[in-house]
């Protein structure tokens, strides 16, 4: 089996999510200094690239046959309201033990650790996520995985991904239009880490990587 998780991986050259996740948060450290910042566009363009890395790249987790196929990825429509800034990374206060073992795609358990939550308003109500780490994984980056109401039917059943990085000023943001499905959705052969319980929101987040529709289909 294949470990991936794009925030862990070592081969931080080689590995496309992890880059555009670079370019998205470099792009994004420029909003709040420039009134005329095309979020929207900017957002789009790394969809683009994401695309292309898809259908091109040797490193593409598509399998060499369909990808003369591929015309991009499915995504909800970019929401702006679904970024949310200046979070702080609140100490876990959880029941669940700090450091445990998460299970993976493939019948797995890596080595995880609870590094703090984030609360943020949507839908009039307060939300909170745990971030975590993985071994082998950044010193700084943060690993969301998430479940909502979407998943199982228009998103991937375990669950989609945030990789975050802090701010120059120290806060984090939580940005539900990055939001990208695991390797194992195009691919058996990767070990992804299943989202646990806790981070399961009880209502729909409409941003991000979505499944296509004929695939969402039929999973209802």
């Amino acid at each position: 089996m294949t470990d991936e998780h794009e925030h862990d991986h070592a081969e931080h050259d080689h590995d496309h999510d992890h880059a555009e996740h670079g370019h998205e948060h470099e792009a994004h450290e420029h909003e709040g200094h420039d009134h005329d910042f095309d979020y929207v566009g900017a957002v789009e363009d790394e969809r683009a690239r994401k695309d292309a890395w898809f259908k091109g790249s040797p490193s593409s987790p598509l399998p060499h046959e369909i990808r003369h196929e591929f015309i991009g990825l499915p995504y909800f429509a970019v929401d702006p309201a679904l970024r949310f800034e200046d979070l702080a990374l609140e100490p876990y206060a959880g029941d669940e033990p700090s450091r445990f073992q998460i299970p993976t795609s493939d019948g797995q358990l890596r080595p995880a650790h609870r590094a703090g939550t984030f609360t943020f308003e949507h839908e009039g109500a307060s939300r909170r996520l745990t971030a975590y780490t993985l071994d082998g994984g950044g010193s700084e980056s943060l690993f969301v995985p998430f479940l909502d109401t979407t998943s199982g039917r228009e998103t991937y059943g375990a669950g989609r991904y945030l990789d975050l990085e802090p701010e120059l000023d120290g806060t984090y943001a939580l940005d539900f239009n990055l939001a990208y499905h695991p390797y194992c959705v195009y691919a058996e052969s990767y070990s992804c880490p299943l989202t646990p319980a806790e981070n399961r929101l009880p209502t729909r987040i409409e941003a991000g990587e979505r499944l296509a529709e004929e695939a969402s289909a039929s999973t209802e």
